[in-house]
């Protein structure tokens, strides 16, 4: 399975944020939208950063509160590891736990942020791949 067909299902709509935006403006959209990170894109809506509810935690824990006025590109990750539609879901699970993360934005040919996947789009992809197999599986033996 592709990640076009993981977006085909769940959407496109990425929450992003400028990086001029302060911690509190993205901490209050990832608790309003009950999510993990947001994307920082430019007004081309080209990637420059993401932040987690992690990077919040870690900026709180290391400044005390006056640090939720900065602005996310502060506190954002910088280097930020992306994928592409024609990407499988193997790639996102190896890129996922080589990293570390749990949110991969997507984009296309021009490097515009097209979509976001986060673990559980993988995880419940896979599930259901190996579902799918296992019922075959099963199928075939019975029909044997």
């Amino acid at each position: 399975m592709h990640v076009a067909t993981i977006l085909k299902q769940k959407g496109r709509s990425v929450t992003t944020a400028a990086p001029t935006a302060t911690l509190m403006e993205a901490a209050r959209s990832l608790a309003q939208r009950r999510i993990g990170a947001i994307v920082i894109a430019d007004s081309e809506m080209r990637v420059v950063g993401i932040l987690s509810e992690r990077d919040i935690v870690r900026a709180v824990a290391q400044s005390g509160p006056r640090v939720l006025d900065a602005p996310v590109s502060d506190v954002m990750t910088r280097t930020v590891i992306m994928c592409r539609e024609e990407d499988t879901i193997e790639h996102l699970m190896k890129e996922m736990t080589r990293g570390r993360f749990r949110h991969l934005p997507v984009v296309d040919s021009a490097e515009k942020l097209c979509g976001i996947i986060s673990i559980g789009d993988v995880v419940k992809h896979h599930v259901e791949d190996v579902e799918r197999d296992a019922n075959a599986l099963r199928a075939y033996i019975a029909h044997a």
